[in-house]
């Protein structure tokens, strides 16, 4: 569903610059320069509202987050919203996850939060999907050494997609599960969330943790490997 246009957008988002990087390219291998006392980097991609990223960043104040968003009137919610908890450890990127080795040095991500991504449930779209292995490869082009994924989503045909895609890319999994809050609420809920939530959705989740890419198969005997047919 398209989000109403915001009224007064611009003076909001002006009123709100301290919390946005308009060239995120520029910052490229230097986040930790935005806190210099940072103990970790954790990025969202799509942020929506921001009510997870700015909750999560007050619980945690030694980190810094940085939350993509491409649509500017939910980004102005977001950015409203860190103003007014007082927070200094979150920074907004209007850009591309397809390009986050274009906005971030290798090895300088400790986190990757993926919170209710569109399904893109036609197979003609699975490669817009954000834990297609095309999108995984590139969060290890930014992630530390055992960097993680931390993947929420209400959709259980993504969920169950996605298990088979985080070991293609090289992440063993773990937390896994297909109903988060069973036993009560766990952890931050986004907006979307809470509304899933109250209507008896289930919400699925697991992390990836990022290890060695997993050998290609070899061809058996008098198959030609697929690079070089």
């Amino acid at each position: 569903m398209r989000m109403r246009k915001k009224p007064n957008l611009i003076p909001r988002m002006d009123r709100c610059a301290q919390f946005l990087v308009s060239n995120p390219e520029a910052q490229r291998g230097s986040w930790r320069m935005l806190m210099p006392h940072a103990e970790e980097l954790r990025l969202e991609i799509g942020c929506g509202k921001g009510r997870f990223t700015a909750e999560t960043a007050a619980q945690n104040p030694q980190a810094l987050f940085i939350a993509i968003e491409r649509v500017p009137d939910a980004m102005i919610i977001a950015m409203e919203r860190a103003r007014d908890m007082g927070l200094n450890n979150v920074f907004f990127i209007d850009a591309d996850a397809a390009r986050l080795p274009d906005y971030f040095a290798p090895g300088e991500v400790d986190f990757i939060y993926l919170n209710f991504s569109d399904p893109w449930p036609s197979n003609r779209h699975a490669k817009r999907r954000l834990t297609h292995p095309d999108f995984l490869l590139r969060y290890r082009q930014v992630l530390r050494p055992a960097g993680e994924i931390h993947f929420k989503t209400d959709n259980r045909n993504l969920f169950e997609w996605s298990l088979f895609q985080f070991p293609k890319a090289g992440f063993t999994l773990s937390q896994v599960t297909r109903d988060l809050h069973a036993g009560g609420v766990c952890g931050v809920m986004t907006d979307y969330e809470e509304k899933f939530h109250a209507m008896g959705i289930p919400i699925n989740r697991c992390v990836g943790t990022m290890t060695a890419l997993p050998r290609p198969a070899e061809p058996e005997d008098g198959e030609k490997s697929p690079a070089l047919l």
